[in-house]
């Protein structure tokens, strides 16, 4: 398919659509996706999800299971301490700080992305919008007499 100039074409292809809700679903990016040999400029992909809302629902969907697959990621780098340590010409165990450190970078990039794209799930629960909803409990009665409004 290839980079287009000018107009995209009209319908989403089912090929490129199923590789593209695939691709995305697995936690990676549109951005990466359309850098691959034969796919569509972003360009196009942006223009499918504006002129067809089952597309982009299925983009949508893709993204949001992508989402939890990032999530994983973290774990999985998060667990992954095989090359933590290092044993020296001494035969000592040894810490490899700039690994561990990498990994932590890496982790929390991939939160704040996420805290980002899907807040509801993946933002600080303090920054989470409320419902709405209120809960008040209301005494009337002796609180008012108390007050001089039963007079």
């Amino acid at each position: 398919m290839g980079k287009r100039i000018g107009r995209p074409p009209e319908a989403v292809p089912p090929a490129i659509a199923a590789a593209l809700c695939e691709w995305l679903a697995e936690g990676n990016t549109l951005r990466a996706f359309c850098r691959q040999p034969g796919m569509p400029s972003r360009r196009t992909v942006d223009y499918w999800r504006e002129k067809d809302p089952e597309f982009a629902a299925r983009v949508a969907r893709a993204r949001d299971d992508g989402y939890g697959a990032i999530a994983e990621d973290c774990v999985a780098i998060a667990d992954d301490g095989l090359n933590d340590t290092y044993v020296d010409d001494d035969g000592n165990q040894r810490t490899e700080h700039d690994v561990i450190a990498r990994s932590k970078l890496r982790v929390e990039t991939r939160l704040k992305l996420l805290a980002c794209w899907d807040p509801k799930r993946y933002g600080p629960k303090s920054q989470v919008e409320h419902s709405g909803a209120v809960s008040l409990d209301v005494v009337i009665g002796e609180t008012l007499a108390k007050h001089g409004k039963d007079e």
